[in-house]
Formats: structure tokens, sequence, C-alpha cells
């Protein structure tokens, strides 16, 4: 996965939810573009959960972005 896929993923409109799986095998789900930032360099993603937590996240550890089906359709999942 390279910043440029993910900041892709991010921009689409209409938005599309995803998951960021990490190399540690942890999930994040980013259900709203407005949940996700990611830092200037390109280097940490920052990410709040719905109880408001924030996950800082080494963009080179996440390992694949799994886009979520929306009204059914089947998802499609982007691998690095």
């Amino acid at each position: 996965m390279t910043i440029e896929q993910l900041r892709q993923i991010h921009a689409n409109r209409p938005f599309l939810p995803f998951v960021l799986h990490l190399a540690d095998g942890g999930k994040l789900p980013v259900r709203h573009p407005e949940v996700m930032a990611i830092s200037p360099n390109n280097r940490i993603a920052v990410v709040f959960d719905d109880k408001g937590a924030s996950h800082f996240v080494d963009v080179m550890l996440v390992s694949d972005v799994e886009v979520l089906p929306q009204n059914g359709s089947n998802g499609r999942k982007r691998k690095k």
C-alpha cells in the first residue's frame, strides 16, 4: 500500500468506508472521511474510532485497505 493509494481511497467521492489492515494484524475502520487525517510528511495517519479515541498509525505499516461494500454490492480490496 502506498501513501498515494491511501490518499486516493480517502479522497473518493462519494466516499466509501474502508478498513485499514495493519502489519500486526490489527484493523481500523474509517467510516467517514473526517475521522482520518494524514500528516503533511505522509508518514502518520490519525484515525478516530467511534468512541473518539485517536489511533496514530505509521502509514508504512498499513498492509492493506479493504473498501467496504455499499448498498449490498461487493467490496473491493486494494493490496500492497
